[in-house]
């Protein structure tokens, strides 16, 4: 079981307002803003505070002492970018007037009247942060009361794995294009070949996924190994490797490895939807072998295999994931694929065109 989720304390939430640069049909948008994605890497939080985009969303996220504040990236005094500024101990200082900005988002001195109250016009409204599998996580629009939705990772608390948090990967696609790319698994003979797949076994078993309470879980038993091309090492000969699929809507999911001797290897995707053309892919990874390994060889191979997804989904038309049954064919190894659409849909997206 995973530990609980930390939360790090916040201001008010703002209500869920259409961004300028808005890409996402809006109704589209008030579905997707009301569920939890990784925006940053905790560890990238450091000497400058954070500027990133969730749903067209401008962001700034900074320490405030040992919290993480995540708010709209403006000054509410003349609209400059915080993320702009500098991280103080104890906030942000925004670059115009150095007016600072601390936990929750309140305004904490004003150089040009630091005799005076701070007006609560120039206090931040902030989004909720958790602080999970070394990201941080953030929702638009949370509904009151309600604990951080944020989906599971098996093993990742478990002493004998390995944490492991992948540096983002940008791909110029939509994330529910990115994550269903993910869930496939007829594509490795002929997408990933360079790193682990073999050209000359293209088969898929047949599988059945099976809904849950937070989406669909899959699971199928292959003979295409999951050992890095190139290495002597491919397992005991005739070993089936199990892979199973959890999918959480609309843009998460994880795949558990099984591998000889009892390793397992667990890998999430957490596609971040930037805009409606523009994905943050997020992969924290936890595996009980190889633990003695530098994590530079993870970083470098899970860039690998993802650059290889990347070209696949930056081409894809439509740029959105279709949700109307007869706009593509199908085959029987798309299983996970038309259950995680069939969910999509039931959450009352539609999905039209981006901009």
């Amino acid at each position: 079981m995973n530990a609980p989720v930390t939360t790090v304390p916040t201001g008010p939430v703002p209500p869920a307002v259409l961004p300028r640069e808005a890409s996402f049909d809006p109704a589209d948008r008030a579905i997707l803003a009301k569920h939890w994605y990784p925006v940053a890497l905790l560890r990238e939080l450091g000497e400058k505070p954070l500027a990133t985009r969730l749903l067209d969303q401008r962001l700034v996220i900074y320490r405030a002492g040992e919290s993480v504040v995540v708010a709209p990236d403006w000054c509410p005094h003349r609209g400059v970018p915080l993320s702009l500024g500098e991280q103080a101990e104890d906030g942000v200082v925004c670059p115009y007037h150095g007016l600072r900005f601390g936990m929750g988002g309140q305004c904490v001195h004003i150089p040009a009247h630091s005799e005076r109250a701070v007006p609560p016009q120039f206090h931040l409204r902030t989004f909720p942060a958790v602080v999970r599998y070394g990201l941080i996580w953030t929702c638009l629009d949370p509904e009151p009361g309600m604990d951080p939705a944020i989906p599971e990772m098996p093993h990742w608390d478990e002493p004998e794995f390995q944490q492991i948090t992948c540096p983002s990967v940008d791909i110029g696609g939509f994330a529910g294009r990115q994550l269903e790319g993910f869930l496939d698994v007829a594509h490795f003979a002929f997408v990933h070949t360079a790193t682990f797949a073999d050209p000359n076994n293209p088969g898929v078993p047949t599988y059945r996924p099976r809904l849950t309470d937070y989406g669909f879980e899959a699971e199928y038993w292959s003979s295409v190994g999951n050992y890095p091309a190139g290495v002597e090492h491919k397992g005991p000969e005739g070993f089936q490797w199990l892979r199973h699929f959890r999918c959480t809507p609309p843009f998460t999911a994880t795949l558990e490895i099984h591998f000889p001797k009892g390793g397992r290897l667990v890998i999430m995707n957490a596609a971040s939807p930037v805009s409606a053309r523009m994905t943050r892919m997020f992969a924290p990874i936890a595996r009980n072998f190889d633990t003695d390994l530098p994590v530079e060889d993870v970083y470098a191979f899970n860039a690998r295999v993802f650059e290889e997804d990347r070209m696949i989904v930056e081409t894809q038309e439509p740029a959105f994931v279709p949700l109307d049954p007869s706009a593509e064919a199908h085959l029987p190894a798309d299983m996970s694929s038309m259950f995680y659409r069939r969910l999509l849909k039931d959450m009352g997206l539609k999905f039209s065109n981006p901009v």
